[in-house]
C-alpha cells in the first residue's frame, strides 16, 4: 500500500473483495478488447516532487527503476511477432528524459512504424534532450506527440502543485516546442473547481500568449484530468453502474491498454492493468504482453473516481 492510499477514508468493506462489493453486489469489471497502447513507465524518478502526484514521483522515489532499451524492445518485438496491432507506445514516468535510455526507446519505437506519445514536464531534463528531439522530429514529424503537464494556466496554481520556480522552465520548454513545430499535447488537472469552459478558456489565452498552436476546445489537444481526493471515499462501481451512468466497460483505459513497469529489485519488467496502479500487485499482469489480457476487476478507488466517474483516460 502506497502512502497515498493510506490516507484514505473509506467506508468500511469497500474494494476488499475483487469480484464483490461492499453491498454485495457484482464489481463492474473490464475485459482487453485490443491493445491499442502500451505504456512504458520510464521510471519514477522525477526532477520534482508535486504535492499530489499520482505515481508518487519524484527526486527520490525508484520504485519503479529506469526501465532499459533493451527490455523496452522485447516487449515492442512481442508486438510484432503475434501481430497485436498496437498504434501507439505511450512513455511516462517520473520524468521519461531523465532516463539514460530514452531517446534510444523512443527512436526504436518510431522506426517501428508505432506513434509515440511522451508525458513530460518539459523542464530541464527536456531541455538537454533538445538536439536528439529535433533529430526525431525531423524523422518522424507527427508521428511524435509531446504531451506537456501545466497543472493550471497561472503560475500560482501550477506551482502550488509543482513547487517553486517550476513555471519558467516549463513554459520556455513548451515555447521551444512550439516553435520548432512538434505536436503538442497540453495535460492539466481540475485543481482549482472552475467549470470546463472556464479552465479551456484559460489555457486558450496562455497559450496564444506564447504562441503555441493548440486548440484549447479539442479534449485530445488540451486534457483535463479530474482532480483525486486521496481522502474521499469513494463509491464502488458495479456490474449495474454500467446503464445506470450510460457509461460503457470498453470506453475504460484497460480495454485498450497496458503499461510495462520494472520494479526495483526484480529481475524482470511486469505488465500492469493500468497507468495509475503501478504498485497495486492485483492489477500485475504478469510478464507478457500475450499473457496480459485477463480480466480487470475494478477493485481500487482510482477505477471509480478517474476512470469511470471522471471519464478520463491517458490515451
Amino acid at each position: 500500500m502506497t502512502a497515498i492510499e493510506e490516507n484514505r477514508k473509506l467506508a468500511p468493506g469497500k474494494f476488499q473483495n475483487p469480484g464483490i462489493t461492499a453491498t454485495g453486489e457484482a464489481r463492474a469489471f473490464v475485459d482487453l478488447q485490443a491493445l491499442n497502447t502500451l505504456w512504458v513507465n520510464t521510471g519514477t524518478v522525477c526532477n520534482i516532487a508535486c504535492a499530489n502526484c499520482y505515481m508518487e514521483s519524484s527526486p527520490r522515489n525508484d520504485q519503479l527503476v529506469y526501465i532499459s532499451k533493451q527490455e523496452v524492445a522485447a516487449y515492442l518485438d512481442e508486438i510484432a511477432d503475434h501481430r497485436l496491432g498496437t498504434s501507439l507506445i505511450g512513455f511516462t514516468g517520473g520524468e521519461p528524459f531523465m532516463n539514460p535510455d530514452f531517446i534510444s526507446m523512443l527512436a526504436d519505437a518510431l522506426d517501428r512504424g508505432h506513434d509515440a506519445i511522451v508525458l513530460t514536464n518539459a523542464m530541464l531534463p527536456m531541455w538537454h534532450k533538445r538536439a536528439a528531439l529535433l533529430e526525431l522530429q525531423e524523422a518522424y514529424g507527427e508521428r511524435l506527440i509531446i504531451r506537456v503537464s501545466i497543472d493550471h494556466y497561472t503560475r500560482t496554481v501550477h506551482e502550488n502543485e509543482r513547487g517553486p520556480r517550476t513555471w519558467e522552465p516549463m513554459i520556455r520548454g513548451l515555447r521551444w516546442l512550439g516553435q520548432n513545430d512538434f505536436t503538442i499535447n497540453v495535460a492539466s488537472r481540475n485543481m482549482t473547481g472552475e467549470p470546463e469552459a472556464a479552465l479551456r478558456a484559460g489555457f486558450r489565452r496562455l497559450l496564444s500568449e506564447h504562441d503555441i498552436s493548440i486548440d484549447s476546445t479539442n479534449p485530445v489537444d488540451l486534457v483535463i484530468f479530474p482532480e483525486m481526493d486521496e481522502t474521499a471515499d469513494v463509491p464502488e462501481i458495479t456490474t449495474r453502474c454500467w446503464t445506470l451512468l450510460s457509461v460503457s466497460p470498453e470506453a475504460q483505459m484497460c480495454a485498450t491498454a497496458r503499461m510495462v513497469v520494472q520494479r526495483k529489485g526484480d529481475v524482470r519488467p511486469a505488465v500492469v492493468a493500468c497507468t495509475l496502479l503501478p504498485y497495486d500487485p492485483q492489477f500485475e499482469l504478469g510478464n507478457t504482453l500475450t499473457g496480459a489480457a485477463h480480466r480487470v476487476q475494478l477493485n481500487h478507488p482510482h477505477c471509480a473516481q478517474f476512470c469511470v466517474l471522471g471519464g478520463a483516460s491517458c490515451a
